[in-house]
């Protein structure tokens, strides 16, 4: 049994409205999808990458995962790491290997006819989740209503908002927007609040203390991820937890992050730092620090595994990948009450593509 081939497509969804958090601004979400066949069965696996990830999977991945046996992803997924050694780990070659390895992970669970949480083996069967948007272009009115969906409609008690516009030039507008959020609501729920690496030190330790009257609980990259004397000088002055790690590719990035103190909860993503094996072993690497870790975006491809991770806080809802997943794709989870139950009745990961709709979208 091997690998027969492996098809590659790139699709293009705009968002509803351009959308802005406290560094960029975007108004499509790309993704990459790759689906490696055997045994007349086919895997499902995408990354949120640019189309050069599709390129590098044809041009480097391809080759060294058609033929191989299906059942030895850590092989293929070595295979693949190896690959690329003179292309650069970080960034599209790192998204590109996410794509294939969470591909060859279901394919593996469909021939097993098994869903994928039972195969990787669970310790939970539900995830708690946290519902994540919230961007700084939205109005007020939006963003109340956003909010009173996650909370009182879907019944999620965790939401988080973006924060430090502009570079956190805005200031004075952050905070209000953060008492909007906290009336939205209510007292009962759990506000989480995302800089985007927007604040300067000081500046982030000055917002903090009035994100403390509004009960916030989660500071997401108050400044720059790759500032990790920042992310600790904060941590140590304020009582909010500091999270950081989306951008993550490689252990060797999650084990400088924990070693530095930077964090009281790391942010690994699957549809970045390589895919499902990576994943794993990011948490194995948080686990060993004593940290709990956080699922980044990308909920279709974080269900199942994260049932299997005891040091695993939450996974982030986000809406712009909830809203595209629903347009490509059958078997997309929705929260009930909080939480993320993977369907065991489907094998995989539970995903296909939904080929007719998604044309609309294709770009390669």
């Amino acid at each position: 049994m091997t690998v027969e081939h492996l098809d590659v497509s790139v699709y293009m969804i705009p968002t509803e409205e351009p959308e802005s958090d406290g560094t960029l601004t975007w108004d499509s979400t790309t993704v990459v999808v790759a689906e490696p066949h055997a045994e007349g069965a086919s895997g499902l696996g995408f990354t949120y990458g640019p189309a050069a990830c599709a390129t590098l999977i044809e041009e480097k991945l391809r080759a060294v995962v058609v033929g191989r046996d299906p059942m030895d992803t850590s092989g293929a997924w070595e295979a693949m790491v190896r690959s690329i050694r003179n292309v650069g780990r970080p960034g599209v070659a790192s998204m590109a290997i996410a794509a294939v390895d969470t591909a060859l992970w279901d394919l593996k669970a469909k021939l097993l006819q098994q869903p994928l949480a039972r195969l990787v083996g669970m310790f939970r069967e539900e995830v708690p989740v946290y519902g994540s948007g919230g961007f700084t272009s939205y109005s007020d009115e939006r963003l109340a209503e956003q909010i009173r969906g996650w909370v009182h409609d879907q019944r999620i008690p965790r939401v988080k908002i973006k924060i430090g516009e502009a570079w956190g030039s805005r200031q004075e507008r952050d905070l209000d927007r953060v008492a909007l959020a906290r009336k939205a609501a209510g007292d009962g729920a759990e506000l989480f609040v995302d800089a985007n690496g927007g604040y300067t030190r000081k500046q982030a330790v000055r917002v903090a203390r009035a994100l403390s009257a509004e009960g916030v609980t989660w500071f997401e990259e108050p400044v720059s991820s790759d500032d990790l004397e920042g992310l600790r000088e904060i941590r140590d002055l304020i009582d909010i937890d500091v999270a950081a790690g989306e951008y993550g590719y490689d252990l060797f990035y999650f084990e400088r992050m924990l070693s530095a103190g930077a964090v009281d909860c790391l942010q690994v993503d699957a549809s970045r730092c390589a895919g499902i094996t990576e994943w794993f072993r990011a948490c194995a690497v948080a686990a060993a620090h004593g940290a709990q870790v956080s699922a980044h975006t990308a909920h279709s491809l974080h269900a199942h595994p994260a049932c299997s991770v005891p040091n695993l806080r939450h996974l982030e809802y986000f809406h712009d990948h909830a809203r595209v997943d629903r347009l490509l794709f059958d078997g997309v989870l929705e929260p009930d009450g909080g939480l993320l139950r993977p369907d065991l009745t489907r094998p995989g990961m539970g995903l296909e593509l939904k080929r007719r709709d998604a044309e609309r979208f294709r770009k390669g």
